[in-house]
């Protein structure tokens, strides 16, 4: 029953959209008597992998289309674009997986050093790293006594101070312990959402042939434009569900964004093949 009632409150983040302060009074209140009151799950997990899902996708399908768009602005024949993207999106698709993972996990890394350091500082010298913290608080505005109050008590917390000093001092934010396996999977959902939204300019080259054989080149680019159109107002809607901003302007926005990309791609490979064109003239 308690789940029940849980799944019927409204989320932090439409509190927060709608300006509900009521809503959001209940959100939280509710998650204090229900069983789901260990962590607010919007605040630490949601929108964990929206970076590599959306600009995995973004740059997934960006990067096929400029491709099928300078392919068809030479004039190249279909079986010539399917194995230039296909070939592409996979290979860049891997790159960036690994690219992903190598630099969350060095990040990490380099985070959890610099938290040893600040330990050891701790250990070392406890006044100074106290001292630190209380000029912080106080240029945020907290008078003298009330920021060596809270600071002092604070400290009397070792791990809880040293990560409040990574995170005030630093600005950085801890990883969980479990850091490798979570770079493992942002690199995993990287190149999975590099490669599926990646391969969608390059489906109708497949499957439209296969029904429609008499459909020309003018079509199938034509088919490509329209797919990749949708999915990129698509990737758009759904970024503004995390950024708090109106789905339609945020699609449209990345829309047209890309449809610049796609224009210069396509217009470069109509002027190298003018070029090429007219060498061959020539010669």
């Amino acid at each position: 029953m308690a789940n029940e009632e849980s799944a019927l409150l409204p989320s932090a983040r439409d509190a927060f959209v709608d300006a509900n302060a009521e809503a959001s009074r209940a959100f939280h209140d509710g998650k204090r008597t229900s069983s789901q009151n260990k962590e607010e799950t919007w605040h630490q997990t949601e929108g964990g992998f929206l970076k590599p899902i959306i600009f995995g996708g973004l740059d997934g399908i960006l990067t096929s289309f400029a491709i099928v768009a300078g392919a068809a602005g030479g004039g190249l024949s279909p079986e010539v674009v399917m194995v230039l993207g296909f070939s592409n999106i996979f290979a860049d698709a891997l790159s960036m997986g690994v690219g992903e993972f190598l630099s969350s996990k060095a990040t990490n890394e380099w985070i959890l050093s610099e938290r040893k350091r600040e330990e050891w500082e701790m250990e070392n010298y406890p006044e100074g790293e106290i001292q630190e913290m209380i000029d912080i608080y106080k240029e945020k505005g907290m008078e003298h006594e009330d920021a060596k109050l809270v600071i002092e008590t604070m400290a009397k917390y070792k791990d809880f101070f040293v990560d409040l000093m990574m995170a005030q001092e630093l600005e950085l934010q801890v990883p969980d312990e479990d850091h490798v396996e979570e770079s493992m999977r942002e690199g995993v959902v990287m190149f999975l959402s590099f490669a599926s939204f990646g391969a969608m300019p390059l489906l109708g080259y497949v499957i439209i042939p296969a029904s429609f054989p008499q459909l020309g080149n003018d079509t199938l680019f034509a088919a490509a434009c329209i797919v990749t159109g949708l999915v990129l107002f698509f990737l758009g809607s759904v970024k503004s569900k995390f950024a708090n901003m109106n789905w339609f302007t945020s699609g449209l926005e990345t829309l047209l964004l890309g449809g610049c990309c796609a224009t210069v791609a396509f217009t470069i490979g109509h002027y190298i093949n003018g070029l090429v064109g007219d060498a061959d003239v020539d010669l």
